[in-house]
């Protein structure tokens, strides 16, 4: 087997970190931002001003755009640039960030893969599976054409998946791998720890009642402390505080209140 080009694992560690992404919606490009702005590292927000960042995401998504010497073509937002470097899809920007932000161990140790291989569960259940709940049937298909699908997917969704996927989350908090303290892995925060946070912040925006009864019945107590342990964390708070980040509407957290009518708690919405 040749050696692998060396020209394209180069990168420019000292370049500016730049991510492109939809603007007005919080989105994957959330897991991005909530790394940069943990580890205190400046980075460009191509999601604003909106006719740009639509331009940026556009451009880079044209089905003529064949890439270019060093970066084969990109499907779809968020995109993080790198100096010449050019990726995307969540999982694989993530696991490219982490270890230049000190928020992973590198890829040589075993621990890389396990925090990976929970990042890429934990998206699947708050992340992928909740977009699925408002548009189970076609992205293409506005949710007013897919309501009853939907209040059947949510059915499912509340009785049966949030539940399994936080008692994951709680098994590795229990395991042995989480350590003494509230993280995922070890002694210290790591990157799966912000998407645990994310998926959580988003998915308690979609389904309030749901998320407030899971967190009331006491099964997954150290999950919901993990997430309020990020919210305190010094540069997360001052980011939630700010005009930086972005309020839900569109996108893959919803709120649908018809999609919770079988939950009987009145809870208070979030903005």
């Amino acid at each position: 087997m040749g050696e692998p080009d060396a020209k394209r694992l180069k990168t420019d560690d000292e370049a500016e970190y730049e991510l492109i992404y939809w603007p007005g919606i919080p989105g994957r490009g959330e897991f991005v931002r909530l790394l940069f702005e943990e580890a205190g590292v400046p980075y460009q927000d191509h999601s604003r001003p909106a006719d740009q960042a639509m331009a940026w995401v556009l451009r880079l998504t044209d089905p003529m755009n064949t890439g270019d010497d060093s970066n084969p073509p990109v499907f779809a937002a968020p995109v993080l640039k790198h100096g010449s470097l050019i990726l995307n899809q969540t999982p694989n920007i993530l696991i490219y960030l982490a270890p230049k932000l000190g928020l992973s161990p590198p890829p040589t140790e075993t621990a890389f893969y396990h925090l990976n291989q929970a990042a890429l569960t934990i998206l699947d259940g708050f992340c992928s599976e909740v977009h699925e709940t408002h548009h189970p049937v076609a992205t293409s298909l506005y949710y007013e054409d897919q309501k009853e699908e939907a209040k059947k997917r949510s059915k499912a969704f509340i009785e049966e998946r949030a539940p399994k996927f936080l008692a994951y989350v709680q098994r590795l908090l229990d395991s042995k791998t989480s350590g003494d303290g509230p993280w995922i892995h070890g002694s210290s925060l790591t990157y799966v720890d912000l998407v645990l946070f994310q998926c959580i912040d988003g998915t308690s925006y979609a389904f309030p009642k749901t998320m407030a009864n899971l967190k009331s019945s006491g099964k997954y107590r150290a999950v919901f402390e993990l997430y309020e342990a990020v919210k305190e964390r010094p540069n997360i708070k001052a980011y939630l505080a700010s005009d930086r980040r972005t309020k839900y509407a569109d996108g893959i957290w919803r709120h649908y209140p018809e999609l919770e009518k079988t939950i009987e708690v009145e809870v208070t919405l979030k903005e």
